[in-house]
């Protein structure tokens, strides 16, 4: 039987690129971008409503949102637990049936929650504990790439000398973590991130809305003062979250302006926050998210204290570099077995490239038009599941042709 309790069919190994386009799953997240003004939407073309948020474009075999194979009415994991072929022996031996990341595009219009994902060991005993929020047993490793555009998020803690600056220039913050922690900052103490922080996330509610109207009515400050204080950040935030204890995370957190094609990778326990942008999203396959603020889902404030990583980071120590392989190819490897990425672009109309062959992967167009050379034509928004090592030539019909490809980083014999 099929995982959806269908009858399987017999095995059917797909050697035509015109039977390995996919159809995707959406979510549509309050925090999503509305319409055509998302490139979820965009991107996913299908029957598009201005008034509904499109927040993510869900490529992969993850349970919750599922890929099908549109040619053969098909779930990918039920292609692929058929066809274990499809995947090299070496993702079969590490990772068994099934692709081990998830691949995303997300489009984010308002501020994702204060959060953090667990490594595998701790990733275990929440889904034990805690089934009902943490659905699967899985860490969360994940690398972000802006498209069409920039990007910003909260990422990893600040420098202490910086969070000890902001604390003596914003006397609401001063109040809410209050003094002893004040002067653990002020000396750097080895502890000192960590006590102010989850004194911050564990204030009473009616402490932080007046800390909230306090920075508003103090606020109106001369421009240059504005910036060293992020005024217009903070209000961003509260415009969404009024009153929520995650506006004040901007002063402990590192606030990162991503360049479209930049590469941030987040390992286990690393706090992080997106806030507005496009990108293109690589994971390992879970949704286990530890959340505390700046959200009307479940907080689990007390684990996500106690789990994060406190060493204070400059943003720079986020960001993982692009290796060349080829004239239209980089890729980009983080330090986990889940997942890499790669990027082909191919600028010059009528040029005719093959594709390096990999272990299983997932390609989506995001710029551009093309054609595949048995004949299948590729648009923005196309979506292919590619088996291990299969050789593709693709015939570039645009100025710019741009794709990101989703694999396995397991070296291949």
């Amino acid at each position: 039987m099929c995982s959806d309790g269908s009858r399987m069919k017999a095995p059917l190994l797909c050697t035509s690129v015109f039977q390995m386009e996919l159809k995707c799953s959406v979510q549509n997240y309050a925090w999503g971008k509305l319409g055509s003004s998302s490139s979820v939407a965009r991107l996913h073309k299908q029957n598009i409503s201005e008034k509904v948020p499109y927040a993510e474009l869900w490529m992969g075999t993850h349970r919750s949102g599922p890929s099908f194979l549109k040619e053969l009415d098909m779930s990918l994991y039920d292609f692929i637990a058929q066809n274990p072929t499809a995947l090299s022996p070496e993702e079969i031996e590490t990772f068994g049936i099934g692709l081990p990341f998830l691949f995303k595009v997300l489009s984010v219009a308002k501020a994702l929650s204060i959060q953090a994902h667990p490594n595998k060991k701790h990733a275990e005993l929440l889904h034990q504990l805690k089934p009902e929020h943490y659905k699967d047993a899985n860490h969360k490793p994940e690398m972000t790439v802006p498209i069409f555009g920039d990007f910003e998020a909260l990422c990893g803690f600040r420098p202490v000398e910086e969070v000890a600056e902001f604390v003596d220039k914003v006397p609401s913050l001063s109040m809410l973590i209050g003094d002893s922690n004040v002067s653990l900052l002020k000396v750097s103490a080895p502890n000192a991130v960590k006590e102010s922080f989850s004194t911050l996330m564990t204030c009473p509610p009616n402490d932080v809305k007046a800390a909230c109207e306090g920075f508003l009515l103090n606020s109106d400050v001369e421009e240059s003062k504005k910036d060293d204080i992020l005024v217009d950040l903070f209000k961003r935030i509260y415009k969404d979250f009024p009153d929520d204890v995650g506006c004040f995370c901007i002063y402990f957190m590192n606030f990162i302006h991503l360049k479209e094609g930049e590469a941030m990778f987040l390992g286990p326990n690393v706090p992080h926050a997106y806030l507005y942008g496009d990108c293109i999203e690589c994971m390992a396959c879970s949704d286990n998210v530890v959340r505390a603020g700046l959200t009307p889902k479940f907080k689990d404030v007390e684990v996500l204290c106690e789990m994060l990583d406190y060493e204070s980071k400059s943003k720079g120590s986020y960001l993982v570099q692009w290796e060349r392989e080829d004239l239209f190819t980089e890729v980009c490897k983080p330090p986990v077995p889940d997942f890499a990425l790669a990027r082909i672009k191919i600028d010059k109309i009528n040029t005719e490239y093959q594709l390096l062959p990999r272990t299983g992967s997932i390609v989506i167009i995001i710029t551009g038009e093309g054609v595949i050379d048995e004949g299948k034509n590729l648009e923005q928004g196309t979506i292919l599941f590619i088996p291990a090592f299969k050789k593709l030539k693709i015939h570039s019909k645009s100025g710019l042709f741009l794709a990101y490809q989703a694999f396995t980083n397991v070296q291949s014999a």
